[in-house]
């Protein structure tokens, strides 16, 4: 895609004025790094507030007294007994299990959801909707109406609390209609960093002048992409695209927490989603590769693509994401391997340049998780 048809999100003029590099993602263009740097961001994130545009995902709204049973046919996550106030983790899954896409969904009222869909998969997200739920509710993209920001950090909470003193009472996951700077914005306390944090979605018209309001806070600089995907990692959160796609099971790629238990195979919904059975399956009979996180055993950082090999020189897996962890101090990554080979201290060697890189199948987060559960 050319730079003349590279989608701008609302805070593209802010970006430049901030001196971003910017980089073409998702058919946006978006900042990878501001003049602070990758590394800098990312620690900044974790010992402050980071403030992320995510404007590039899809906000789509679904209306009608059905609308969480419909959802329930395309998800394997309880959507009927979602709370209004709280948001779900969740996925959309073809008939043979695959993953189409990763995606939140949140509960405004008894009728009304709003999802947080993935900026290359939204088109497809919407069209998926509309051709399985047409008629049993209404289905509204915000995709230009709203923007989305990322306030992330353990100073999140202090900066946010200045414009809105009632989102302190929040917990994880917890999503609420707060005005902001006067403006109607739906907030959730959520994130995509392994910090605490809050996730904005405010009218696209308003969303420069709550950016510039909040990087005026002392605690608050502006965040990229690079350092967006460091700290992600270190979290050991998925990325679509890269560590789950329409070839790989929930299962398969570790998301077993992700199915609600009331849609197991033993729950009072059992299935009912598209690829349930293959998943039920795989669930009760095992499957043959994983993905595991993977600590390398030297200071080579090992990146995407990448072949795992066993004490033999058998492939038996490849890096679906890695790179350096900044606050971990050393490189890090996430992949598939056999899983004979997906047991926690497996030893393992990356393929870097024609060299064996030592790896060890580790524990996931690499970096303790800060969310705030109250």
């Amino acid at each position: 895609m050319s730079e003349q048809t590279l989608l701008k999100t609302p805070l593209h003029a802010l970006h430049l004025e901030l001196g971003a590099r910017m980089v073409p993602f998702a058919g946006y263009d978006m900042p990878v790094q501001y003049p602070l740097g990758v590394l800098k961001e990312h620690q900044h994130t974790r010992d402050q507030a980071g403030l992320f545009d995510v404007s590039h995902m899809g906000q789509i709204l679904l209306r009608g007294g059905d609308a969480a049973a419909a959802l329930e046919t395309l998800v394997p996550v309880d959507i009927l007994d979602l709370p209004a106030g709280l948001q779900r983790y969740a996925m959309f899954t073809n008939e043979q299990g695959g993953i189409l896409d990763d995606l939140m969904v949140a509960r405004l009222a008894e009728d009304t959801l709003l999802l947080v869909v993935n900026a290359a998969c939204k088109e497809q997200d919407l069209a998926h909707l509309r051709q399985h739920l047409a008629g049993r509710c209404s289905i509204e993209p915000l995709f230009t109406e709203r923007a989305l920001l990322a306030l992330q950090g353990p100073a999140a909470v202090t900066v946010l609390s200045r414009l809105a003193p009632q989102v302190a009472n929040m917990t994880f996951m917890q999503f609420a209609s707060v005005e902001l700077l006067g403006v109607p914005c739906f907030v959730s306390r959520s994130g995509y960093t392994g910090e605490d944090g809050y996730e904005i979605s405010v009218p696209a018209a308003d969303a420069e002048a709550l950016a510039r309001r909040l990087l005026a806070e002392p605690e608050v600089a502006a965040i990229g992409l690079g350092a967006r995907d460091s700290l992600r990692l270190e979290a050991g959160l998925c990325l679509y695209g890269h560590d789950m796609n329409e070839q790989l099971t929930p299962v398969e790629a570790s998301l077993l927490w992700a199915i609600s238990k009331v849609r197991r195979s033993d729950g009072a919904r059992a299935g009912g989603f598209p690829g349930s059975a293959v998943i039920f399956a795989q669930q009760a009979g095992g499957v043959p590769r994983k993905r595991v996180g993977l600590l390398a055993q030297e200071r080579t950082p090992v990146r995407e693509g990448a072949e795992l090999v066993d004490a033999a020189g058998e492939v038996v897996g490849s890096v679906c994401s890695g790179g350096f962890g900044p606050t971990l101090g050393a490189p890090l990554a996430m992949g598939y391997v056999d899983s004979a080979h997906a047991a926690l201290e497996t030893p393992l060697w990356a393929l870097v340049r024609g060299k064996r890189v030592a790896m060890k199948v580790s524990r996931m987060p690499f970096v303790p998780q800060r969310y705030y559960r109250g």
